[in-house]
């Protein structure tokens, strides 16, 4: 076996290979089991844009490359074009969006993956506005349960235009610590503690200060470049869970393919984050953000072989068996549950003000934190969470992700539209209701439970197979809508799988109902009697 770095290169490129053919092998199963002449990944095509920098070695400036997502959309067969408008789905990035979305037209078939205005949910001071708002809507209703599912994220200002509101709530707890992020940046660049109002100076608002519109981007207000930077400063939650006295957060992969109606699945696939630095909320450990930030752009720099060996990550599994023997069946399914919840209610908040476009989908990572008491708290949601590996098991889950991504979308045509598990995703809310594992199960959630994807793809497919060969398929595939090849393809187009009026997974056999709640189940409380 070789040794040293040449044995570690060839040793990494065997598992990078290896992961590669399994994903490709589970994104297959479809079309080796369901025949169809010509093979429906034949006409897809797609874009993707490189959406990840690589440090240049002994150099100090990087380059754009490719991540996971290229490896995804290659091994399932599809064409890579370069064209602005023959695509089936563009994997773009946020200025394409931002920049181009909205001055083209796009087919029916045409997908991309991002909703225009994403930022409402994943701008971390519009993500505590919508939610704020949420809360002050159902309070005045009299829904105080339900507005209390809204209360998930530390104490929150944005400065400087809440900085006046901030120190009033800084004077009634005196020594706390408090934590700044940009509102604008990501992967841990800009952030501090501060445990004095005088830290916060530069955010104290001059008299001809004034604040940007609602939804705009700092660096394209002219208004702001001429004051401080957008910042929220949360009170710091300084009673974080810690696993061998090192802190961690979670990263949960969630995919939203419609706002109207609201449609959520969740991907088993994620993993906890670690710092490498054991963790300390003494005042003198402030500077140190290794110790208080779980950010890999963070940690790849703490220098720590345990690092390079683990990537400082716990996929979900391990997560679960391990607040399973610490705190308790219980109390692992209610920290998971309300997860569930705090994703659901998140994208409630947002439902009515994003732009819902039948062309876009998100595939959002959520980074949750656990307290002491197993409650879980908001931290960010992310538009483009990272999709690059650093370890064999997590490209393994990345990839397995991004295939099953590919797979819920359905570019090829197998699914019904009815399906409640594809791959590793679940269905977790769908137009009112919240979808559970079923009545009398050990786990409240599928949060934590094993990923099951290359069996469960293998059975769908077999499913799909034998109801192509019914006839059936044959017969109600006409009336279903159709996949356009791109312009120029003179073969025939992929034709849409017929829609089965009952659920899969209750036709096929394979699984019990599901368990359904349906979120807001009291109704408003009439107005009192004057």
């Amino acid at each position: 076996r070789p040794s040293g770095a040449r044995g570690a290169r060839r040793r990494g490129w065997r598992h990078g290979r290896r992961a590669w053919q399994v994903g490709r092998k589970m994104s297959e199963y479809f079309r080796r089991l369901v025949k169809r002449d010509p093979p429906p990944a034949a006409l897809i095509r797609f874009r993707c844009a490189k959406l990840h920098r690589a440090s240049v070695p002994g150099a100090d400036t990087s380059v754009s490359e490719y991540n996971t997502i290229y490896d995804v959309l290659r091994a399932r067969g599809w064409k890579e074009t370069d064209v602005d408008t023959e695509w089936h789905i563009f994997w773009a990035d946020k200025d394409w969006i931002h920049g181009i979305f909205d001055k083209i037209h796009l087919d029916p078939h045409q997908h991309v993956n991002h909703f225009l205005n994403h930022q409402e949910l994943c701008r971390k001071d519009l993500l505590v506005k919508n939610m704020k708002r949420m809360r002050r809507q159902l309070e005045k209703e009299g829904r105080a349960d339900e507005a209390n599912k809204y209360n998930v994220y530390p104490v929150t200002f944005v400065v400087p235009m809440e900085y006046n509101m901030f120190v009033e709530e800084f004077k009634k707890s005196l020594g706390s610590t408090w934590i700044m992020k940009p509102v604008g940046r990501s992967q841990g660049a800009g952030i501090f503690l501060v445990n004095k109002i005088a830290q916060l100076q530069q955010w104290r608002p001059a008299h001809n200060w004034k604040p940007p519109k609602d939804g705009k981007d700092a660096d394209d207000d002219a208004e702001v470049k001429e004051g401080p930077e957008i910042y929220v400063v949360q009170k710091y939650l300084d009673d974080p869970l810690l696993v061998g006295g090192k802190k961690f957060d979670i990263r949960l992969y969630v995919l939203v393919v419609s706002y109207q109606p609201l449609t959520i699945y969740m991907h088993r696939g994620g993993f906890c984050r670690f710092s490498m630095s054991r963790y300390s909320n003494d005042l003198s450990n402030m500077k140190d953000l290794g110790s208080h930030l779980t950010n890999v752009a963070v940690q790849k720099n703490s220098g720590k072989a345990a690092y390079k060996r683990t990537g400082a990550k716990w996929d979900m599994q391990r997560f679960k068996s391990y607040i399973v023997n610490v705190a308790g069946v219980e109390t692992a399914n209610a920290m998971l549950e309300d997860i569930e919840s705090i994703v659901i209610h998140s994208l409630l908040s947002v439902q009515k003000v994003m732009i819902n476009d039948k062309h876009c989908f998100e595939l959002y990572g959520y980074d949750i934190l656990i307290d002491i008491h197993y409650k879980p708290w908001l931290l960010e949601v992310n538009a483009s969470p990272s999709l690059t590996a650093n370890t064999t098991a997590d490209y393994d889950m990345k990839y397995g992700l991004l295939d099953d991504t590919m797979s819920l979308l359905d570019f090829e045509k197998y699914l019904t539209g009815s399906e409640l598990q594809i791959g590793g995703f679940d269905l977790l809310y769908r137009d009112g209701l919240r979808y559970a594992p079923p009545e009398g199960s050990v786990n409240a959630s599928y949060l934590g439970c094993a990923n099951n994807r290359g069996r469960q793809l293998e059975r769908l497919a077999k499913v799909r197979a034998m109801d192509f060969a019914s006839g059936n398929a044959s017969a109600l595939a006409a009336a279903a809508p159709a996949v356009v090849p791109g312009p120029g393809d003179k073969r025939a187009a992929v034709v849409a799988a017929p829609a089965l009026p009952v659920c899969l997974w209750e036709a096929s056999g394979l699984e019990r109902a599901p368990r359904t709640v349906r979120v807001f189940p009291t109704p408003a409380p009439p107005p009192a009697a004057k």
